[in-house]
């Protein structure tokens, strides 16, 4: 950051743009760590550019992510979901330490772009997480949560509505806010129109305003062994309708989509967001990945280890069978992340380093040739310094009538709406 005025603003941003819980938990930092709301409205005022939602499977992920987006000079989200992070993890990243882990490497690497801290998928999939959710949403946001996805897209769409505003009151009026309706199957159970505005209608009676919605959209998360994907048009279709209630999209299930279609939804739908997490950790263990971001496999259908790239060839055999003694698929292999987060961080630097910039490598091509997001900190800034805040407030204003959307009226709308669920089953978030 060599332009005087430009650094200026940037200490000027760290002074008022980071949230209280960031403050309290950092006083002293130079990581200027905000609300998700920030880099969604940096990224809408940008127009026609999503930034990525990086999930932090492993530390070499975070840190590859954040020097990515300083080279692009791009807002960006580090994210993991509650699966991956939460109290039944299978990563050593989590929902109470990401921040700190976010915190300590932007300042040890000089990151002067805004970073947000996002809980993805923080599912509801029964009545009791709606319990259990009082009291852990206020612990996550205390370890520096800036912004959180409510998932409960797994109910039917009038306890998907209620679970969402059953959960409000227990995240900071000022945090980034993603909903999501229609899990994501693929090319089944697709979403509708009805659905989303369904779930955004309601949310909107309640003076609920989320910045993202996630949909299925044609797209599932983890290996992909086709290229079918995101459906743009479906997206592009369903965000017109959205349009009165100024909500953004989140794509989930990024890898797996060539950049060409990535590049589509960028440019054609209202796209602000887009997870990239399989294909992230792939590359940082040195695997070889194609254009969709899925790991290659040999004819005998093993991952393909590129020599002298991401961790030592000793490592990745460890690694392998560890999995096998495991009996685990190739998509368990995310599971890995948590017995061997130690291990990848006592290789030497040399290796870590490689594991780190490889990542970086893959971003940085994301952030400024797929997903349009180059030179959208200053933006993000910019925002911050006229809004004098670290609130930009909410996009949208109440336009539904309350007492049109209490739980008689829901439960008795949610049987009209248009929509086929697809199948059953356990699927992954």
């Amino acid at each position: 950051m060599n332009d005087p005025s430009a650094s200026q603003n940037f200490l000027k941003a760290l002074e008022i743009g980071r949230p209280p819980n960031i403050v309290r938990l950092f006083p002293n930092s130079k990581a200027l760590i905000v609300s998700g709301r920030v880099i969604d409205r940096a990224l809408l005022a940008k127009g026609g550019a999503m930034t990525i939602a990086a999930n932090g499977r492993n530390y070499f992920v975070i840190k590859g992510a954040l020097m990515a987006a300083q080279r692009a000079n791009a807002a960006i989200i580090i994210e993991i979901a509650k699966s991956e992070g939460g109290r039944s993890a299978y990563c050593a990243v989590n929902f109470w330490n990401m921040a700190r882990i976010v915190d300590a490497l932007c300042n040890e690497l000089h990151i002067t772009v805004p970073v947000a801290i996002h809980a993805d998928h923080y599912g509801i999939k029964k009545e009791s997480d709606i319990d259990a959710a009082k009291y852990e949403i206020p612990s996550m946001f205390d370890a520096g949560i800036t912004s959180i996805a409510i998932d409960a897209s797994h109910m039917s769409d009038d306890t998907n509505l209620l679970a969402n505003i059953a959960i409000k009151s227990f995240i900071p009026e000022w945090a980034g806010l993603e909903t999501e309706v229609g899990e994501i199957k693929g090319a089944e159970g697709l979403s509708t129109a009805d659905e989303a505005l369904f779930l955004i209608q309601g949310l909107n009676s309640r003076e609920i305003f989320p910045d993202w919605i996630a949909l299925n959209n044609g797209t599932t998360h983890g290996i992909e062994e086709s290229d079918q994907g995101i459906n743009v048009q479906l997206t592009a279709s369903i965000h017109k309708a959205l349009a009165p209630y100024n909500v953004s999209g989140a794509q989930h299930g990024t890898s797996g989509n060539s950049s060409e279609r990535l590049r589509a939804i960028a440019k054609n739908t209202q796209t602000t967001k887009a997870n990239v997490a399989t294909a992230l950790q792939m590359v940082s263990w040195g695997l070889e990945v194609n254009d969709y971001g899925n790991a290659i496999l040999d004819a005998e259908g093993n991952f393909i280890k590129v020599e002298d790239e991401g961790v030592t060839e000793e490592m990745w055999k460890e690694m392998t069978e560890y999995a096998k003694e495991k009996n685990w698929k190739k998509g368990d292999y995310k599971k890995l992340n948590l017995p061997f987060e130690s291990k990848l961080l006592s290789q030497p630097r040399a290796i870590r380093d490689r594991m780190a910039k490889r990542v970086e490598e893959f971003v940085y091509t994301l952030l400024t040739d797929v997903f349009y997001a180059t030179d959208s900190a200053p933006i993000a800034i910019d925002l911050i310094l006229k809004s004098g805040s670290y609130d930009p407030g909410p996009k949208a204003k109440r336009i539904e009538t309350l007492s049109d959307w209490i739980p008689g009226e829901i439960m008795r709308k949610a049987l009209l709406i248009n929509s086929n669920k697809g199948p059953q089953g356990d699927f992954d978030d």
